[in-house]
């Protein structure tokens, strides 16, 4: 004889069971720890970044009353008051941090790497005199006496274990040419995608 109680009267036995919507436990602390983490970076930033961070004014004084503070524990509380904070936002303005942050952090990439470049150009003018011919070609509006000069004088400083004066100088030349040819490529964009905006 079939139980009655054994779920066996024409439903399944999960039919009954309640259906949750809401993000599991695990998934909770997840998102927690992320914002935690979010906050960090944010407290991490210098203020004048955290400023132009979009977001709501209670939350950004949380973070630089965090940056004041220097005590390790009164930090860790105050740090705890920033992801308690953090999570008070919506999704869409922790997009809009997170997508800040971003942007910087590839920027950072890209100086990073483009500085490197600006080094191993200045290594190349410092060991092969050819180079500076190269570089000539390039920039003709270069003053190759100046630089003969400061690259005679860098390598003079190296070789006696003087300060890098010449050779710090050779660099900002460099990024002074960098930045010249990199200007160009600019202005046309902005202007095409400007709409009238009266008809």
């Amino acid at each position: 004889m079939v139980n009655p109680n054994r779920g066996a009267v024409g439903f399944k036995s999960s039919e009954f069971e309640q259906q949750y919507d809401r993000p599991s436990k695990s998934q909770l602390k997840r998102d927690m720890t992320a914002l935690q983490k979010l906050g960090e970076e944010l407290v991490n930033e210098p203020k004048d970044r955290v400023m132009r961070v979009p977001m709501p004014e209670d939350v950004r004084d949380v973070i630089l009353e965090c940056q004041k503070i220097k005590d390790h524990e009164g930090r860790r509380r105050q740090m705890q008051f920033v992801g308690k904070k953090m999570r008070t936002l919506e999704e869409d303005e922790i997009a809009a941090i997170q997508k800040v942050l971003d942007s910087w952090k590839g920027a950072s990439k890209a100086e990073t790497a483009a500085m490197h470049a600006l080094e191993r150009r200045r290594d190349k003018l410092l060991a092969d005199d050819k180079s500076l011919t190269d570089l000539k070609e390039q920039h003709p509006e270069i003053d190759v006496q100046q630089l003969r000069t400061l690259i005679r004088n860098a390598r003079k400083e190296q070789a006696e274990n003087k300060p890098p004066k010449a050779y710090r100088e050779i660099f900002q030349i460099l990024k002074q040419l960098q930045g010249k040819s990199a200007k160009p490529a600019q202005p046309s964009t902005s202007d095409e995608h400007d709409e009238p905006e009266e008809e």
